[in-house]
């Protein structure tokens, strides 16, 4: 059996925005779509999101080439646009829709996530508070939120972390 010629990662960094932007940089990345994952409602919306009551994160989906770009390549993308260390909060942005997670779609993606997880570790001063889960459906956002910084201009949102040591 041939093996897939392309795999998916789902990661949450705080504002889907930046995390979409950084991840379409990243030269193996096909894709990268904001959405919706690890809550319980099914076809949340942004207002939805933003109200709570879903226990979504904003998140975004990367299809990637794993002949041209590994995931734990992806994984050390993630550590580097944001503040794993900060509860429910990316700089302004506060609420559990802004969470750090990863979703992983594979056993593979699973060790590899906890082996990263506990590597990185060691660059931080305060715990690392990132969920690694299991990958639940994936909901796309509206599409005025896909490509949002190439439609609508503006800088990335995501910063390196301060809290390392």
């Amino acid at each position: 059996m041939n093996e897939p010629t392309t795999q998916v990662a789902t990661f949450a960094a705080g504002c889907f925005w930046g995390v979409e932007d950084a991840f379409h940089r990243v030269p193996g990345v096909i894709d990268a779509v904001s959405g919706y994952t690890g809550g319980h409602a099914e076809h949340p919306t942004y207002r939805d999101v933003c109200g709570h009551g879903t226990g979504h994160a904003e998140a975004v989906e990367v299809t990637f080439d794993p002949a041209r770009v590994g995931y734990e390549q992806l994984l050390s993308v993630f550590w580097n646009i944001h503040d794993p260390t900060q509860l429910n909060r990316q700089g302004p942005d506060v609420g559990d829709q802004y969470r750090s997670a990863i979703f992983t779609h594979s056993p593979e993606q699973m060790r590899a996530a906890i082996a990263s997880r506990d590597a990185e570790q060691s660059k931080y001063r305060r715990p690392i508070v990132t969920q690694i889960v299991e990958a639940l459906k994936f909901w796309r956002a509206e599409e005025y939120h896909q490509r949002y910084f190439e439609k609508n201009g503006g800088a990335a949102c995501h910063i390196p972390s301060a809290g390392r040591s």
